[in-house]
């Protein structure tokens, strides 16, 4: 009996305490916010190399589409849209070119999964490159390589991945060859 009122006056007296209260939200609310905003740094980065991958694959599209360049193969398209694609790390090594020429007579589709690099086997060559001749169309489509940079977090997680974690940002262009 002694025992139980100063144990019942202390339970009485925590109860109504109110220290500590903040530390309480802040360690519940805490964890959702800074996962919405790795979320969001992570989709922003994504999105910023997206815009940038596509710049780049456009202006080297116009300047194949115009003929201001000669018969490119794969590696100088390569660098040409990782020349104006500007901010993709380790560009050589990240991106992937497929170009086909579709014969709209007998229409046949591209594959639709993206031909990206294999980093497991990174002299893997290409799907298809075919230079395209007068008003020929071309279908042109470029895939990079990124590494999450918060693998375990929200967007990094769900993010669907290609080899060894990575995942890849798919860009198509069509467009006919000018007449020269």
């Amino acid at each position: 009996m002694m025992f139980a009122r100063p144990t019942l006056s202390w339970l009485r007296k925590f109860r109504r305490d109110e220290d500590g209260n903040s530390t309480i939200e802040f360690v519940l609310v805490v964890p959702f916010i800074m996962t919405i905003f790795l979320c969001s740094f992570e989709m922003g980065l994504m999105m910023i190399r997206n815009v940038m991958l596509e710049r780049g694959v456009d202006l080297a599209v116009r300047s194949v589409r115009l003929g201001t360049t000669n018969q490119v193969n794969a590696d100088q398209l390569r660098d040409m849209v990782c020349n104006g694609a500007g901010i993709i790390p380790d560009c050589q090594s990240a991106v992937k070119i497929e170009m086909v020429r579709i014969d709209t007579a007998a229409w046949v589709d591209i594959p639709r999964d993206a031909d990206c690099v294999d980093r497991n086997d990174p002299a893997a060559p290409a799907r298809s490159f075919t230079t395209g001749g007068m008003n020929e169309l071309m279908v042109l489509r470029v895939c990079a390589l990124f590494d999450p940079i918060f693998p375990t977090t929200g967007l990094g997680f769900r993010m669907p991945k290609e080899s060894n974690g990575a995942y890849a940002i798919v860009t198509t262009s069509a467009f006919v060859m000018e007449p020269g």
